[in-house]
């Protein structure tokens, strides 16, 4: 009797050991089933400010273009209901509601498209105003090329993309593949030269510091504006006469007034007729600090070419 009260003992514990090893594995795949709420994502923004984002935005308003660009070159174009006046690119932004630009952009018409988040410049004057409507607001304003990587970085995380930080690589890995092909094409002539980028008017630099100074670099160029004077200066006309530029980039309207700057005939860019104007079409690619620089560094590129055939 005893034997066989052991036998059964043994056969019980067996049971439900088996059964009791089974529970974690049933744990595991409940667990697997069920849908896990998603990490929220935070970050510190160009005013310094730590945002939380919880989930993933569905409504995105951008008010500044290479912002906008950056969102549809990680595949999230869709989720675009609002952009700035300057927006144009890709197509499909054409066709979304224009809400002004870093100085008027229209408060009212945004927040009846219900954003859930809003990506702008640091310098926009709306950002307090729409955090106190309980907006989430990013402020994010590249100056550089390494701040480009950076910004492409925290949209991607902010989005709550699939693995984000892969497709953010991914992105800036095809920019600067682009850009070293450009920089194939640079003619040999060209190599070294000095040049001065006019940005804007009012004599506004593109220096070496800037993103714009950067890919100038990568292409073998020589700015005269130089790190110290800062991303985007105001210059003195007479500083670009002694520094004497061989090659001058800049838009075609303010290309038209050349003739008329005192001293700048003695410059051998215009002397030699060494001058890229680019259409406002192209100067829209040129200035922004967005995924399309290698269509920038393309643009300056063809120019070059013009300059010394080969």
């Amino acid at each position: 009797m005893r034997c066989a009260l052991r036998l059964v003992c043994k056969l019980m514990g067996g049971v439900w050991f088996f059964w009791a090893s089974l529970l974690p594995l049933t744990s595991m795949a409940q667990n697997a089933l069920t849908p896990q709420a998603p990490s929220p994502f935070s970050l510190t923004d160009d005013r310094g400010r730590k945002v939380v984002i919880d989930k993933a935005p569905q409504r995105i308003i951008t008010l500044l273009p290479s912002l906008g660009e950056i969102v549809c070159e990680l595949q999230a174009c869709e989720r675009l209901v609002g952009v700035d006046r300057y927006s144009n690119w890709p197509e499909r932004v054409k066709s979304l509601p224009q809400l002004g630009g870093i100085d008027d952009t229209q408060l009212e018409s945004l927040v009846k498209l219900k954003p859930d988040l809003v990506l702008l410049a640091r310098s926009s004057r709306i950002t307090q105003r729409l955090e106190s409507m309980g907006i989430t607001v990013v402020a994010l304003e590249p100056q550089n090329q390494e701040d480009m990587r950076r910004v492409i970085q925290l949209i991607a995380g902010a989005l709550h993309l699939p693995q984000p930080q892969d497709r953010a690589q991914a992105l800036w890995q095809s920019i600067q593949q682009k850009l070293d092909a450009a920089a194939l094409r640079v003619p040999v002539k060209a190599k070294g030269m000095r040049i001065y980028f006019e940005a804007g008017s009012g004599y506004f630099a593109a220096g070496e510091a800037s993103y714009i100074g950067e890919t100038l670099k990568r292409l073998g160029l020589v700015n005269v504006v130089t790190p110290s004077m800062g991303a985007f200066p105001q210059i003195n006309p007479e500083f670009v006469v002694k520094a004497n530029p061989q090659i001058i980039f800049m838009g075609e309207r303010t290309a038209t007034d050349l003739k008329n700057r005192p001293g700048w005939q003695r410059i051998e860019a215009i002397s030699q007729q060494r001058i890229c104007a680019f259409t406002p079409a192209q100067s829209d690619i040129i200035v922004r600090s967005g995924p399309r620089i290698p269509e920038a560094a393309d643009l300056m590129v063809a120019c070059l070419k013009r300059m010394f055939p080969e």
